[in-house]
């Protein structure tokens, strides 16, 4: 039994966390005070018995790390930093204000947060991931995932629950605040929290079933997770939503509001107090486990062979894993499509294989970030799609990961259009930061899978299906934010700009067009986002007539990377993309439907004429 000492000093502090999530919404005007006076309790206990952290070292190696999957009660986990003393009370009250860091949701902005929440379902995935990196570097840190009842209802919740049961992820557990209420009313399973504990069981996890306002009960859990074996632990606490006020107390319709009257709140809260929680340092261990360091010899491929793009990722990364041990690689189990399995026979250790759960598949490689490790993660290009909320999440997280989408566009051919990814360009374009390769031959695409290895934020790389003559010498450096001018003559009357597959199509069109006395240039933009300004706006000065040609929807890619650098000078812009919806067919035959391949770009050039 915990002393009545303890007892009364953790019922303290938890009343002080309901107190300071109250204050700092009224000052906002809003957020969700109700949301963190659920969970107070079950975090003072965490924060006063149980987590490992030093405040003053966020990048210790041995600390444990806190995802509050459950973002919207960020007032909570500010009242937690006030109370650990590492921001005042004044900084406290400047919550949802312009230019503070206390944000609505949590973000990095705090060196305590490692991953922004607030998207629903993203905390245990993420959480996963840096479990295990926490196996990888053999480092006995834990991870404490704070999770609603409400997400519980998101599919990649249980992604996430069947991964770290089947890898037995004993350093993570879960905390599941079930506090009834939703946002509009009741959840599915309300108190049930047996109907939850019968999910996880089934992947694997180890349950418990608590009275999450029992600071004892909660110990006992927390002390039980930490000494389970062999599997995670989830812990769900059957709580009450607006815990302590009765005007909110298990009510509905008080979600995300600031409470209506916070001084009688806080006065029958038992009043502001100054209590302060002591937070137990991590143990000095050894130092994280890292891979060896050698050489980096990228493969190299002779001009004129044919090889596919995405058989040059997979020795390219292969190549990247030698030379650096922190490279890890993480795959949709297609890896013998994507051809990361050639990273994974070299290096099995770094290789994770992540099944067809595309969510868990990128949140594993936020995770493996966290903790510093370089992850390059595949599946097919329209798969990706299935986790563009984690990939823009990763974004607001400033998270390094690199993306690698195969199968891209019509080229793929027979399989039709269910498997061609035809949005990847736009949908990565437009997250936070981010960079988008699209590589047209062997040697450009090792030579740019280099380059991402030190890349920050969200970087992806499109990858073809199909051979394509190598054009480049071997060795030649891709910088990102680059292109290269394939053809150009002074009398050139257009300039045609493709990227990837339409590359090598752009040029039979310009011989084509040479023949018949119409002189045009050639830009490979294999660097989507950033594009080459200055190349792009030099060809729209000199010949005043450019095609963008691209394997790829109409709106978002190419097309308009290339007329946003150039608008503003007035030249006249053709695109050419895929507009209608493909059936099967052969990749030659896909292109012609497409009107992308070199007949099309040439009628495209004398129309413009």
């Amino acid at each position: 039994m915990m002393p009545e000492r303890d007892l009364q000093y953790l019922a303290e502090l938890a009343a002080q966390l309901r107190v300071d999530s109250v204050r700092a919404a009224a000052e906002a005007g809003s957020g969700h005070p109700t949301s963190s006076m659920s969970a107070a309790d079950l975090m003072a206990v965490l924060f006063a018995c149980h987590l490992r952290y030093d405040f003053d070292d966020p990048d210790n190696p041995a600390n444990d790390h806190l995802i509050f999957s459950k973002g919207h009660a960020s007032p909570l986990l500010y009242s937690l930093y006030k109370a650990a003393g590492v921001i005042s009370d004044e900084e406290l009250l400047s919550f949802r204000r312009r230019g503070s860091r206390l944000e609505g949701h949590p973000t990095p902005r705090l060196p305590w947060v490692d991953v922004a929440t607030g998207s629903l379902g993203q905390g245990l995935p993420v959480g996963v991931g840096v479990a295990m990196a926490g196996r990888l570097e053999r480092v006995p840190y834990r991870v404490w995932v704070l999770c609603g009842d409400s997400e519980l209802a998101e599919g990649s919740i249980w992604e996430a629950a069947e991964h770290a049961g089947d890898e037995g992820l004993a350093n993570l557990t879960a905390i599941v605040d079930v506090n009834r209420l939703g946002q509009r009313g009741p959840t599915r399973h309300g108190w049930d929290t047996g109907a939850y504990a019968r999910r996880f069981g089934a992947f694997g996890w180890h349950t418990i079933e608590i009275d999450g306002h029992d600071p004892g009960q909660i110990d006992y859990a927390l002390s039980d997770a930490r000494n389970t074996r062999r599997r995670p632990t989830v812990i769900l606490a059957k709580t009450r939503k607006g815990e302590g006020v009765l005007e909110v107390e298990n009510r509905e319709g008080a979600h995300g509001k600031a409470l209506k009257d916070p001084d009688k709140a806080v006065e029958e809260l038992g009043g502001a107090r100054t209590v302060r929680v002591e937070v137990h340092g991590p143990e000095q261990g050894s130092a994280p486990y890292r891979f060896e360091s050698n050489g980096m010899e990228l493969p190299s491929y002779p001009v004129g062979e044919k090889v596919a793009t995405r058989t040059a990722y997979g020795e390219a990364l292969a190549a990247l894993g030698a030379a650096r041990g922190d490279v890890v690689a993480l795959d949709g189990e297609v890896a013998d499509s994507t051809k990361t399995e050639t990273f994974g026979k070299e290096f099995p250790e770094r290789f994770f294989e992540m099944y067809i759960a595309e969510q868990q598949l990128v949140a594993a490689a936020i995770g493996l970030q966290v903790r510093g490790w370089k992850p390059f993660a595949a599946t097919f290009a329209a798969f990706l799609t299935r986790a563009h909320d984690f990939i823009r999440m990763a974004g607001v997280s400033r998270a390094s990961i690199r993306l690698v989408g195969s199968h891209a566009g019509v080229a793929i051919g027979e399989d039709g259009p269910s498997q061609m990814g035809l949005e990847d360009l736009a949908m990565l374009r437009t997250v936070h930061g981010s960079t988008v390769l699209y590589p047209c031959d062997a040697n450009q695409t090792a030579a740019l899978i280099a380059e991402m290895a030190d890349l920050e934020g969200v970087s992806y790389l499109r990858t073809t299906r199909g051979d394509t003559p190598v054009i480049y010498q071997p060795g030649e450096r891709f910088t990102v934010g680059g292109s290269r001018v394939l053809r150009h003559t002074p009398g050139d009357r257009a300039t045609i700009v493709a990227a990837g597959v339409t590359v090598h199509e752009a040029l039979a069109a310009a011989d084509e067009l040479h023949e018949s006395g119409i002189p045009v240039g050639v830009i490979d933009l294999y660097s989507i986002k950033p594009v080459d300004t200055a190349v792009l706006v030099e060809a729209a000065t000199t010949t005043g007539n450019l095609i963008t040609v691209e394997d790829h929807r109409i709106e978002g890619g190419l097309g308009d990377a290339v007329m946003d650098a150039v608008s503003e000078l007035g030249p006249r812009v053709v695109k050419l993309a895929v507009t209608g919806l493909p059936g099967s067919a052969t990749p030659e035959e896909q292109l012609a439907d497409a009107r992308i391949d070199r007949a099309a770009i040439a009628e495209a050039v004398k129309r413009l004429l």
